[in-house]
């Protein structure tokens, strides 16, 4: 069974992963631990999901604010990721839009698509409440639901349910302002829709105009009560990024969401050394990589004057840098940061737990793990993969031709990358890991203890048996008695099965050129 005890419990979207780290199912949860650890119970006689079970390899996640975010989300990833345990989810009623049409007394009506004129918003993920959030808009602003305008009242005006703009009981202008209101409350202004309101409802109160405060208040009472705002997708015809951090004493963890279209389309986590100015450096980093979108929102502005001129060349058009105080662009920052906090967080923990195990000065910040992959003695390869902060930090992966041995001799083949791994680290007077672990058993572990110690170097150092998961350290000759289930083997496995795929791909990509060729 996973660890699961670093899953918040947050509402989001679950995503497992198969040991290819392709992902197999998406779903979304109120509660997303004990969502996840619901599957693992014992309890589940259903044979698909048991077969999900048995392929389930990892866990990732994505906190939301709310549950209907999340219902959002899970259908934006499922049309993403299309997992093979999914069902195959189709445009459906459900996924409508609410349509304000383009006419000189507008209408509210759903739409299926966007190809009649006027202005859309959503798609609503629930049928029900997008067809409650128009029937209150309706009643709290009177707005018509008649095709054609004729000139006598119909029986929702005498009911008190429409201003009847159909015999000039109220003007254009006042009419249009009202659509105005339901325009700010669909964008999500609803906090700045309802204070001036309640300003206006307070001035026809004090001018004794009764009627007209009543009907205000009354619109203030639906709008509070209606629309649950949703972070994740909006109605936006361009791409857009997400950039939030927060700093750990003198480390800083950031993540990046790129919205396509209004759609979420991916997340990517960075982890590095704390530097001043470092969200300038970082930005200029990304996007010399990376796409630059049309608009970049960002938790504070930037130092350097020339990055914005940068990013406008680099995209070959306007680029805008937001730096938001209110709003749903600030509650995208504030959703990215609840994401940072659950993900590295849980990094954390699962290091001092390693700590705790292995009995460490301090926690293993920066761990690095060895394994070394052949096919019967030929092409034989080693790989180092380094975890910071329980995290993979790729920029610090290392693939390794192993040019000192032949045939089957794994222990060797642990030496020669050790030797060369640390003995470069040394001449380069680059910071030593906190801990080095060795993909295999007690033989593996001597070799690459043997080569620290010949380089004079005390890296704490230990190995992980695949079979049982079995832990050794130097100087036992069992295993640490570590339970299977803990935060420490959770974190050691991610080590072990990320060392294992990173050496397999290269190990397979020799074989693909039928030669050695270094990196």
């Amino acid at each position: 069974m996973l660890d699961i005890s670093g899953v918040p419990l947050d509402p989001g979207c679950y995503l497992y992963r198969d040991a290819n780290g392709e992902v197999i199912y998406v779903g979304k949860a109120k509660s997303l631990r004990k969502r996840v650890r619901s599957y693992f119970q014992g309890n589940i006689t259903d044979p698909k999901t048991s077969l999900l079970v048995s392929e389930i390899s990892s866990v990732d996640y994505y906190v939301t604010s709310t549950e209907v975010e999340a219902l959002l989300l899970e259908y934006n990833l499922i049309n993403k990721y299309k997992p093979r345990y999914n069902i195959s989810l189709k445009e459906s009623h459900r996924y409508a839009y609410i349509r304000i049409s383009d006419e000189d007394f507008p209408r509210l009506l759903v739409a299926r698509d966007k190809e009649a004129p006027g202005k859309y918003y959503g798609p609503f993920v629930n049928a029900e409440d997008r067809d409650n959030i128009i029937k209150a808009l309706r009643k709290a602003f009177g707005i018509r639901t008649c095709k054609r305008m004729r000139r006598s009242p119909c029986l929702r005006y005498h009911i008190g349910l429409c201003s009847a703009p159909c015999i000039g009981n109220i003007s254009k202008g006042e009419y249009n302002g009202r659509i105005r209101s339901i325009e700010r409350f669909l964008d999500g202004r609803v906090g700045d829709l309802v204070r001036d309101l309640k300003d206006e409802m307070e001035l026809m109160s004090s001018e004794k105009s009764y009627e007209k405060a009543m009907m205000l208040r009354d619109q203030i009472q639906a709008l509070s009560s209606l629309l649950e705002r949703q972070h994740v997708e909006r109605d936006k015809s361009y791409d857009e990024d997400i950039i939030n951090y927060i700093v750990d004493i003198d480390n800083v963890c950031l993540m990046v969401f790129n919205v396509e279209r209004g759609t979420l389309g991916a997340k990517s986590e960075f982890s590095f050394p704390y530097i001043e100015g470092f969200l300038d450096e970082f930005i200029i980093q990304y996007y010399s990589e990376n796409d630059v979108p049309k608009e970049i929102i960002i938790p504070h502005e930037l130092s350097d004057d020339a990055i914005a001129p940068f990013l406008i060349e680099k995209r070959g058009r306007p680029v805008k840098l937001k730096v938001p105080k209110r709003g749903r662009k600030k509650d995208l920052l504030d959703l990215v940061r609840r994401n940072i906090e659950a993900r590295f967080l849980e990094g954390k923990n699962m290091v001092s737990a390693l700590r705790e195990q292995l009995r460490l000065e301090k926690d293993p910040k920066v761990i690095e793990c060895i394994d070394i992959s052949h096919i019967s003695g030929s092409y034989t390869v080693g790989s180092l993969v380094q975890f910071r902060d329980g995290k993979p930090d790729k920029s610090n992966y290392r693939r390794f031709k192993i040019r000192t041995v032949d045939g089957i001799d794994d222990f060797s083949a642990v030496a020669e990358v050790v030797r060369r791994r640390y003995k470069r680290l040394m001449s380069e007077g680059s910071r030593m890991p906190d801990l080095v672990v060795i993909d295999g058993g007690k033989g593996q572990l001597t070799a690459a203890l043997g080569e620290l110690r010949s380089l004079g170097l005390k890296v704490p150092v230990i190995s992980l048996a695949k079979k049982n998961e079995e832990v050794y350290v130097p100087g036992l000759s069992k295993p640490l008695d570590i339970p299977r289930r803990s935060k420490a083997i959770n974190l050691l496995v991610q080590l072990r099965d990320e060392s294992h795929r990173f050496a397999l791909e290269y190990n397979k990509l020799l074989r693909s050129k039928g030669m050695f060729k270094d990196v």
